[in-house]
């Protein structure tokens, strides 16, 4: 009679787990000052594949992340994936950070929401008070 080795199967995270990890480290390289945004190309298919929907731009692998960018143009590249290995580094879990800068973009930084500028603002009149309390020399 033989008998053969039973395998343990191996542990595999649930696909609820991987794919939160999977929008956490998209969120962190979404929020990279010089990275307009994930992607893929077809010669390098970047991507979490999860039941009903894709990652793209991220790869969850057992040892390894994967992240596809568009760069911003400006900063050297080894600066900007060093940006994103610093973003998603405290999320990967000792895992090793691999950055694919798929494509670059002049596309600006957005400003940051918040303080509007001056334009078309009202300059006080002579010996009109202003907001601070002081009496304005505006003639």
């Amino acid at each position: 009679m033989t008998t053969q080795a039973v395998r343990a199967p191996a542990q595999v995270p649930e696909v609820s787990v991987i794919a939160a990890f999977a929008d956490q480290i998209a969120s962190a390289v979404r929020g990279c000052a010089d990275v307009a945004g994930l992607t893929v190309i077809p010669s390098i298919p970047v991507a979490t594949y999860l039941p009903g929907r894709t990652v793209s731009g991220v790869a969850v692998r057992a040892g390894q992340v994967e992240v596809s960018v568009v760069a911003r143009y400006g900063l050297p590249l080894e600066e900007i994936a060093e940006q994103v290995r610093q973003a998603v580094a405290p999320l990967a879990a000792g895992r090793v950070v691999d950055v694919v800068i798929a494509d670059i973009t002049s596309q600006p930084r957005e400003r940051p929401k918040g303080r509007k500028g001056r334009k078309g603002a009202r300059r006080p009149s002579r010996g009109e008070v202003t907001h601070n309390g002081e009496e304005s020399a505006n003639g």
